[in-house]
């Protein structure tokens, strides 16, 4: 494994919560540099088994070579039928490490990061066709701004969608420096968080990541057995509501029958977060919020 890969976050309490039972079978969602999966089968007895999904072929050369783990290289999404395919009924726990990996971000060609001259690409799935720069190029006026809304809290947003569709008529939007010229011009606020927001925002529209979110909570509740535990590491406040809400109520959709209980018990009533120590040794830690619920 690099160890450089990624550095995972709040690394023993999340496994802590994980594991209720060291023989059992638990799934990491998101594997990346496989530092959760490396702790999780340190921890279990020759009979557990872990089962790891990663959507990103970049992953695989991180894969650890232990016959107790299955490596999925597909997003989390399809979590439900690999599990059935595999033959998996329960699992006794469910991690996600949510958001991007520290390697995508620091692979400037990848258009993660808005410190590079690269392509405005931000795929997870290098297989997947639609770009950042497609998504630039293609949206309304009104999707763009909706998305900058919704998924960055982008302050000028309906400003910045004008901007984009008035530029791309003149020229192509299609690497980072591309999309700085613009944003320079109407940046609010600190630059480095408007710009962050901004990335954020196209990224998790490229990479679906809400609706992969959605299908992964709804599955967690049909796969997990009564006292498995539900994990989750989140780094933004978009995916962070969701996990909470779908935690205290079993529901994803607003609409879903009110009166139906909620298959989990929070046991986390506020978000674990890192302390000082962890913060400084990777600035990535400092929005992260674990939360946990128990199937009941």
């Amino acid at each position: 494994m690099n160890a450089d890969y990624h550095v995972p976050v709040l690394l023993q309490r999340s496994i802590d919560e994980l594991l209720t039972s060291n023989a059992g079978t638990y799934l990491d969602a998101t594997y990346g540099g496989g530092g959760h999966g490396r702790e999780i089968l340190q921890r279990l007895t020759p009979n557990g088994r872990l089962l790891a999904f990663d959507q990103d072929k970049d992953a695989q050369t991180n894969q650890i070579a232990d016959e107790r783990l299955t490596l999925i290289p597909a997003n989390f999404r399809y979590a439900d039928r690999f599990l059935k395919y595999l033959g998996v009924e329960q699992l006794d726990g469910l991690l996600a490490d949510l958001g991007v990996s520290s390697h995508q971000f620091d692979e400037l060609g990848r258009g993660f990061s808005f410190r590079g001259d690269a392509s405005l690409d931000m795929r997870m799935n290098q297989s997947q066709q639609s770009t950042a720069a497609d998504v630039l190029a293609t949206y309304s006026k009104e999707r763009l701004w909706k998305m900058f809304s919704d998924y960055g809290q982008v302050r000028n947003a309906k400003t910045l969608a004008s901007c984009i569709v008035e530029e791309r008529m003149r020229r192509p939007i299609s690497t980072v420096p591309d999309l700085l010229e613009i944003t320079h011009r109407i940046t609010r606020g600190n630059p480095a968080r408007y710009l962050a927001q901004v990335f954020q925002a196209i990224r998790i529209e490229v990479n679906d990541e809400m609706g992969a979110l959605r299908k992964l909570l709804q599955t967690s509740a049909k796969v997990l057995k009564p006292g498995g535990r539900l994990v989750v590491l989140t780094y933004h406040s978009v995916e962070d509501r969701l996990v909470k809400h779908f935690m205290k109520t079993g529901r994803i959709d607003p609409d879903e029958d009110l009166d139906k209980p909620s298959p989990f018990e929070v046991v986390t009533r506020k978000p674990v977060i890192p302390d000082e120590k962890e913060v400084s040794q990777n600035r990535r830690a400092s929005s992260a919020k674990l939360r946990v619920a128990q199937k009941r």
